[in-house]
């Protein structure tokens, strides 16, 4: 009891990491089980990875998935960015709490009225425009994109409120244009904010559900849309497997991404030493002479 007591914070984590992570870590032993019923284990086996190479309608649909995912999240990190350094440079200007409002709308609104109502506007634009011709990889795309937007320019915008000013001013007084102040001084402090805001926009545009199932056509069904129509037929080991090689690719990315930041700060880290450490080698010369 007094070990509880005295443990009671990394107890109660203990019990929270549990309770989040076993459940993936089931899905991934459960890939391996030779057993046609997903949740009753009988020997070790791969014959489910077989299987799931030769599923084209769930490889066809993870590869849709992965397309979209990925053009979502490059459309969103360049818009996102724009959207961000306007929020954190030009604070005030006509207009600006319409335009902070509508950056964040898509974080409060419920998704399924964004789908809604993304919905009724391409029919009407249909109807009156002759586009889009249908639902499919171009109307997800949007949707997504929409969504994801708000998230990169909230990031941008909070690492560029926090950089140091006097950087891009000293670029601009030795005579460097706007567009080059950009690319030499903000574009290298802002990288790790749009490295992160990428892979939010990937994960969330691989993940979405309700703005598919609003802007799919049939001819275009995401990986999310495909599994749950199994799912209510019943859990297939398939699906297992298909998890855990999504598991496995999103796990490579977040550490290939966090060892590449962690690098990134090391290697500021020692410039920043290497630099004071010079400075004070200069300045102790200046005082003997």
């Amino acid at each position: 009891m007094n070990f509880l007591l005295k443990n009671a914070g990394r107890v109660f984590l203990t019990l929270v990491f549990l309770f989040l992570y076993l459940p993936i870590a089931s899905v991934v032993v459960y890939s391996f089980n030779a057993s046609h019923l997903a949740n009753e284990w009988t020997h070790f086996s791969t014959q489910w990875y077989g299987k799931l190479l030769q599923d084209d309608e769930l490889l066809d649909a993870c590869r849709t998935s992965l397309q979209l995912a990925f053009v979502t999240a490059c459309c969103a990190v360049v818009v996102g960015a724009w959207v961000g350094f306007v929020l954190a440079h030009y604070r005030r200007f006509a207009g600006s709490t319409l335009f902070s409002a509508m950056v964040n709308a898509p974080l409060v609104l419920p998704e399924v009225i964004s789908g809604i109502s993304l919905l009724l506007l391409f029919v009407a634009m249909e109807q009156m425009f002759g586009w889009p011709q249908g639902r499919g990889l171009v109307t997800m795309l949007i949707g997504h994109t929409m969504l994801c937007v708000s998230y990169v320019a909230l990031t941008v915008s909070a690492r560029l409120s926090s950089m140091d000013a006097s950087l891009t001013e000293a670029a601009r007084d030795l005579g460097a244009t706007p567009l080059r102040v950009f690319f030499d001084i903000t574009l290298p402090l802002i990288l790790p904010s749009l490295l992160a805001g990428w892979m939010l926009s990937f994960t969330i545009s691989l993940d979405d559900v309700i703005m598919s199932a609003f802007l799919s056509g049939p001819e275009t069904s995401t990986l999310p849309l495909v599994l749950l129509s199994r799912m209510r037929l019943g859990m297939n080991p398939e699906i297992n497997a298909m998890g855990t090689l999504i598991i496995g690719l999103v796990g490579v990315a977040v550490v290939g991404n966090s060892y590449y930041l962690m690098k990134r700060e090391r290697t500021q880290a020692q410039s920043l030493r290497n630099a004071l450490h010079a400075t004070a080698n200069t300045s102790r010369r200046g005082t003997r002479v």
